[in-house]
């Protein structure tokens, strides 16, 4: 299974689906469609230390790519989460380069960083040669993606993204749309805030890092995507059971009309 890292280095365009039960069993069901990936989301969904470590397990076995969101300022969670085997890790409200720094150095062993070694179940589960050889290749193998989704984040977009050790940003519209209308609105779909989003995904890429963002509409993936943003979350779990039966009911009471 080729690493998300390097997927997402080849240009190459990874959905995402996304988890808020904490559950293995579910995580398992959205494994088994066509998503590239699963986010696990710590912050709103009701993911734990526990249901990561158990749900990143299924997601191995289907080869989907294991993203967890940790809570706000949990940076101890990014590197529990890298313990467990995610690929990627998504740190919510990075609002200033401060908050950058401590959620690289989270990402990073020394000197790079200050992550602590101890890839209890990371290690054996990728099958690796060994200690030295994951040390020694930890650099590529995991990505730090740092959240703007505020006007503070947006006015020092340029010193997030050129922190050493992060390695993308992920856009969170909704967020984005309540500070963008001061409060007055929550509407990830904004007309009025996408070309701060375009903005933003300019200045990333001439930083040489990653775009990602979280998607409720599929219908903008397209439009995304023409801005640089190549990793796309979109859903949640609620929504796909919701819309399942949505359409199956509605089929249902259609053929009895």
């Amino acid at each position: 299974m080729r690493r998300l890292s390097d997927r997402l280095a080849a240009g190459e365009t990874i959905l995402s689906g996304w988890s808020g039960i904490p559950d293995a069993l579910t995580v398992e069901a959205i494994a088994c469609t066509e998503f590239d990936a699963v986010t696990l989301d710590m912050q709103h969904g009701g993911h734990h230390e526990d249901s990561v470590l158990r749900s990143i397990v299924p997601l191995m076995l289907r080869e989907r790519h294991a993203i967890v969101r940790i809570p706000v300022g949990r940076f101890d969670m990014a590197s529990r989460s890298l313990d467990f085997g995610a690929e990627a890790v998504i740190a919510p409200m990075i609002n200033s380069v401060e908050d950058a720094r401590r959620f690289a150095a989270a990402m990073n062993y020394p000197p790079r960083g200050e992550r602590s070694w101890g890839p209890t179940f990371a290690l054996p589960r990728s099958r690796e040669a060994g200690g030295q050889h994951w040390l020694e290749s930890s650099r590529g193998r995991t990505l730090a993606f740092a959240m703007i989704e505020t006007r503070a984040a947006l006015a020092v977009v340029d010193e997030i993204a050129g922190t050493e050790g992060i390695d993308g940003i992920f856009v969170g519209p909704s967020d984005f749309s309540i500070a963008w209308t001061e409060g007055r609105t929550i509407d990830p779909s904004l007309a009025g805030m996408m070309d701060a989003i375009a903005h933003i995904a300019e200045r990333t890429k001439a930083a040489g890092k990653l775009l990602a963002v979280y998607s409720v509409d599929p219908g903008l993936v397209g439009r995304y995507h023409a801005m640089g943003y190549r990793l796309f979350a979109l859903g949640s779990d609620y929504g796909y059971i919701q819309n399942g039966a949505a359409g199956m009911i509605a089929k249902a009471r259609e053929s009895i009309a």
